[in-house]
């Protein structure tokens, strides 16, 4: 679905990214991990086509993606996306909405289609009825939600999120990711997550991608835990969140 071959990318001083190799395979779901500036939101950003590479290519789909038009199968979530001004006068359904307008071509569809959907992944997501609710009202772990519902609403294959629990509590960071992992489990929806919260994440993932600068593993998530990089990872004193159950 996608595939990352030898990308390098600079800001203009010396490479945040050097020869990443990474393929993300239908129904993984993948965490992305790895120390504070290691490149991890950079890898995202290029993957969903915000930066370019100096050098390297990524496909999405089978496609390069300066070719690439469907963006309605991918979703994104951006880090800080919950961050909205305290006097925003929008509503969950419009949040939603938005999504609906900019993704799959609306030509044809039933009248009504727009609606029934909004409901659809607002029921996926646990907040039935909150379609009238201002934006701003709800909690941190609602809002979360409504970006997720956001991001489903185009019927997306992939979706893709960075850092999606910074600033909420122990127990909405679990809750979502337990969303995550029943719509990977029950949905098959293919998700790669830029994370600093293994311990919370590590029961749902089957893919490890362990970065910094350059890809320091790629792969499953067993073999992972007793891998090098693990070890290094944990040693090295970085802000890597282990819970204990």
């Amino acid at each position: 679905m996608v595939r990352v071959e030898s990308v390098v990318f600079t800001y203009d001083g010396p490479p945040v990214l050097e020869d990443i190799n990474l393929t993300i395979n239908r129904a993984d779901f993948l965490a992305i991990i790895g120390p504070n500036g290691s490149g991890k939101t950079t890898l995202l950003k290029i993957m969903v086509g915000r930066l370019k590479p100096q050098a390297g290519q990524v496909f999405l789909f089978g496609q390069k993606i300066e070719d690439f038009r469907d963006w309605f199968r991918l979703g994104y979530i951006q880090q800080k996306a919950t961050h909205f001004e305290s006097n925003l006068p929008i509503s969950v359904e419009e949040v939603i909405t938005s999504s609906l307008y900019a993704g799959r071509k609306i030509k044809g569809r039933p009248s009504g289609w727009r609606k029934e959907r909004i409901e659809q992944v607002l029921k996926l997501v646990s907040l039935p009825g909150y379609q009238k609710k201002l934006i701003t009202t709800l909690s941190g772990g609602q809002q979360q939600r409504v970006l997720i519902a956001r991001a489903l609403a185009t019927e997306p294959e992939i979706m893709l999120l960075d850092e999606p629990t910074t600033g909420v509590d122990h127990q909405t960071q679990e809750n979502f990711y337990d969303l995550l992992g029943q719509l990977n489990h029950d949905y098959g929806l293919t998700i790669a997550v830029v994370t600093h919260d293994y311990g919370l994440i590590n029961k749902h993932i089957n893919q490890v991608a362990c970065l910094n600068r350059r890809l320091i593993y790629h792969g499953q998530h067993e073999e992972f835990c007793q891998s090098a990089a693990f070890r290094d990872l944990l040693s090295g004193g970085d802000h890597l969140v282990m819970h204990q159950h």
